[in-house]
């Protein structure tokens, strides 16, 4: 119930968009529906689910939204300039019993808040996407599911992509061909960390050292006075996973803020708290 009201309260703060709110930075061009099956599939790869808050930029007629909350059970709302596509999907969300857990909004996309995202979806034209990557990385949590049709986020190395061919997409693009591109928001993990490794690594505090381009990350753990590189870095969301160079074994880490708290072979513990 409460969770219920909260979802209410921040709806109707959500339409109280003043004018300024509907004025577009910029034209994110003609409103292009994804096929259906694209849709389904979106979400899919995204693995929406019932405990998701999504947000779709560029909403078009709800289909996003509302096959989210239908089909995989998930919250959210949908996002959209023009005034007859907001009050369609409203009225399909009432339609189809789905009022309580979706609406939709007009507004302009590159100022909604984003923040209470899990998931965001969007079918947009490529300078518009990547327009929005510092908003993503601004505004979205680490672990964050971003789910986009067609146009990558250049610079940015996606968790999944996926290529197949579908005739629904002649009439909007003149080809068959579908792209989906699935990303997770990175945590921010670059900079010196005070480590307090596994006794059979190092009895001494060590330094991790981390350098980062967005889910790309490199770098070392000084030891004993010598730097050992790291192997095999990984970063999903708020989940760093490495080896050192020339030994056995992984260490795996969940990031919170300025702290890693994790475990060397899922076994011995470890830590690491990030200098000022």
């Amino acid at each position: 119930m409460i969770r219920a009201l909260a979802f209410a309260v921040f709806l109707n703060l959500s339409f109280q968009a003043s004018a300024e709110d509907v004025k577009p930075v910029k034209d994110a061009g003609p409103y292009v529906p994804s096929p259906q099956s694209v849709v389904s599939d979106m979400l899919r790869h995204a693995e929406v689910g019932p405990a998701d808050f999504l947000i779709d930029l560029g909403s078009g007629d709800g289909r996003i939204v509302l096959t989210a909350a239908k089909v995989f059970g998930a919250r959210g709302f949908g996002v959209e300039i023009k005034d007859d596509l907001v009050t369609k999907s409203n009225q399909a969300a009432q339609n189809e019993g789905l009022a309580d857990r979706v609406k939709f909004i007009k507004q302009d996309l590159f100022k909604t808040d984003l923040s209470q995202a899990t998931v965001v979806t969007m079918y947009l034209l490529p300078d518009t996407v990547n327009m929005l990557k510092d908003k993503f990385l601004a505004e979205l949590k680490p672990g964050t599911r971003i789910v986009s049709h067609d146009y990558p986020l250049t610079g940015w190395i996606p968790e999944k992509y996926v290529q197949m061919d579908l005739e629904d997409k002649v009439q909007i693009s003149g080809v068959t061909t579908t792209l989906i591109y699935l990303y997770v928001v990175p945590a921010k993990v670059a900079g010196d960390w005070s480590a307090k490794m596994p006794p059979a690594v190092s009895k001494a505090p060590a330094t991790l050292s981390l350098r980062q381009q967005l889910t790309r990350v490199s770098g070392s753990l000084r030891i004993d006075g010598k730097d050992v590189p790291l192997e095999d870095v990984k970063l999903r969301g708020d989940r760093l996973t490495f080896k050192l160079a020339g030994r056995k074994g992984e260490y795996a880490g969940q990031i919170k803020g300025k702290a890693i708290e994790g475990t060397f072979d899922g076994r011995t513990p470890w830590s690491a708290t990030l200098g000022s």
